[in-house]
């Protein structure tokens, strides 16, 4: 009997809620109200929790109401729920694959139109870059790899999507910082004020920065052939490179403190750095994520990480410069700037730096010894090379003859050019709310994001002959230091090697890379020999390439070795 009653008073009240609607119109309300739902996320774009949870929860409890007369307490709000998320789906997948999309007559996957979240489950296994050179070999030159978003292998798009005209960074790496308050150097969407913002880094790699570097770069390098020459039987020289340039980061970045290539990672640094970007590229691809990321227990491996660049960061702020490092320059201890960085701003920059400073090179030089050791051939003449202007005797520190070492470079060239800094590119965008651009033969609407996809763009045969081969003479034939083979043509498109990407946008720490490594191969090949394990399988490191924005190698790079004699 009580229960009769309380439904009485749940109907009478629901009916001074809602007039009295059939079921048929009750389900056109709440299915005309998830409409308006995806029209205030398409247009408006909200991430404000309370905001979502209204959009997405209340409402459709609310709508509930109608239909309990009909279907009861129970199957009512669920009837409502479903009607209201599936109308939700259904209106959003519709108008993304629908003819008037304006990225429509782009070809891809169906899967990818329909949701961002397809990437990211491709990217589960950090094979994305793998991925995406397989579509581009299926569709084509351009491909549709998100609701806005298009991958692009194509020469003609590199200068006017990432040039001094081009389009300006997409919302990616916005979501992978996890919305700083104050976005570092490569989360900055407008021109201007990244121009501004990269001053202080282009003076702290400026080429007398970077001789004041050299002394620092010289003990550290010393001190890695130290301990490698020391070491008995076979070592993991992948292991020993991320050492050593962690501790260079140190040096550079905050005037010192690490000493991994004496202690080991005994406290787990370098694997925290190596777990935390697992997870960002979820970020990368959904960067409205990062909104609920950041205030709920979400991704602690890739927070912990950022807590620790930003103590390290706000310590070395605090402290002041003892040499002239990186900070030296962002904090504008040079004097440079007549206003000062905001405190926030300078430690924002720092934690970009503890981050890019170390995995981007110790991959690189990892891969390149690879590459030599894999080609015993290339090996002898790089160090024939490196003893015919550093012999027994005379500095290999000294950087004056690193513009003669031409097999060098062009091993280190061919390196990048197979496994690029970035992988998968760097996202663009057209300037929100200022109109649609086109990108050589592309037209990339207002509101959507391209990029060039850097490992597809490497390996064309278009712009590279031989395009899958370690083949460092082509950068000799480029120059006209070697003659062409005969019997083929010779393709060789600089304009189509970017590992560093291109641009205002670059990055601005590559000269200090290539100082880094220069300095590192002069001096380790001209006191050391290396000889890969006999019993690895080098094709198992072919593999091991992940896509973590940036390139990480998984696979060790088993090596003996001895000093020369």
């Amino acid at each position: 009997m009580g229960s009769e009653v309380a439904m009485q008073l749940l109907r009478a009240n629901i009916s001074k809620l809602f007039p009295r609607l059939d079921q048929n119109d009750a389900l056109a309300v709440v299915v005309g109200a998830a409409l308006v739902c995806h029209l205030i996320f398409k247009h408006l774009e909200p991430t404000y929790i309370p905001a979502v949870l209204f959009l997405l929860v209340l409402v459709p409890l609310y709508l509930s109401a109608s239909l309990l007369p009909h279907f009861g307490p129970l199957l009512g709000p669920l009837i409502a729920f479903t009607t209201y998320h599936t109308s939700l789906l259904t209106s959003i997948g519709l108008c993304r694959i629908s003819p008037w999309h304006p990225l429509a007559k782009y070809p891809g996957p169906l899967p990818a139109k329909l949701s961002k979240w397809w990437m990211v489950w491709k990217e589960r296994d950090c094979k994305q870059h793998f991925y995406l050179e397989d579509l581009h070999k299926r569709y084509g030159d351009v491909v549709r790899i998100g609701p806005n978003e298009l991958s692009i292998c194509n020469v003609d798009a590199v200068l006017p999507l990432m040039g001094p005209n081009g389009l300006t960074k997409g919302p990616s790496t916005i979501g992978q910082g996890l919305e700083q308050p104050i976005p570092s150097l490569v989360s900055i969407r407008d021109p201007a004020e990244h121009a501004r913002r990269r001053r202080p880094w282009t003076r702290a790699f400026s080429t007398a920065a970077l001789k004041e570097y050299e002394p620092i770069l010289a003990k550290r390098i010393s001190e890695l052939c130290g301990q490698l020459a020391q070491q008995k039987g076979t070592l993991n020289l992948a292991t020993w490179i991320s050492w050593f340039t962690y501790d260079v980061m140190g040096d550079l970045v905050f005037g010192g403190g690490n000493e991994m290539l004496v202690t080991g990672d005994q406290d787990g640094i370098w694997a925290m750095f190596e777990k935390s970007g697992e997870g960002q590229m979820v970020y990368h691809h959904v960067p409205w994520l990062a909104h609920y990321a950041k205030r709920l227990p979400m991704s602690p491996a890739l927070k912990k990480m950022r807590g620790f660049a930003l103590g390290r960061a706000l310590e070395r702020y605090k402290r002041g410069a003892v040499t002239k490092d990186l900070f030296y320059y962002l904090s504008n201890e040079d004097g440079s700037e007549k206003i000062p960085p905001p405190p926030a701003q300078v430690i924002g920059d720092g934690v970009l730096a503890t981050v890019a400073a170390s995995d981007t090179t110790s991959t690189t030089i990892a891969n390149t010894f690879w590459h030599i050791l894999r080609y015993p051939h290339y090996y002898k003449r790089v160090q024939a090379e490196v003893d015919m202007y550093y012999p027994p005797g005379e500095s290999a520190f000294d950087t004056k003859h690193h513009n003669k070492l031409t097999f060098l470079e062009a091993v280190i060239h061919e390196t990048l050019r197979l496994y690029p800094v970035l992988p998968s590119g760097s996202q663009r965008s057209p300037v929100p709310g200022k109109g649609d651009r086109v990108v050589g033969p592309y037209y990339i609407p207002d509101g959507t994001q391209a990029r060039v996809h850097t490992w597809s763009l490497h390996r064309d045969p278009r712009y590279f002959s031989r395009p899958d081969t370690f083949w460092p003479e082509r950068w000799l034939i480029a120059e006209g230091l070697e003659p062409a083979p005969a019997g083929e043509p010779f393709v060789h498109n600089a304009n189509a090697f970017i590992p560093f990407s291109f641009g205002p946008a670059n990055c601005v720490g590559k000269n200090l890379a290539y100082l880094e490594m220069r300095m590192v191969f002069c001096h380790l090949l001209q006191n050391l020999d290396f000889e890969l394990d006999k019993s690895w399988n080098p094709a198992e490191r072919e593999r091991s390439a992940e896509d973590q924005f940036v390139l990480y190698m998984r696979c060790p790079l088993p090596v003996t070795v001895r000093r020369r004699v």
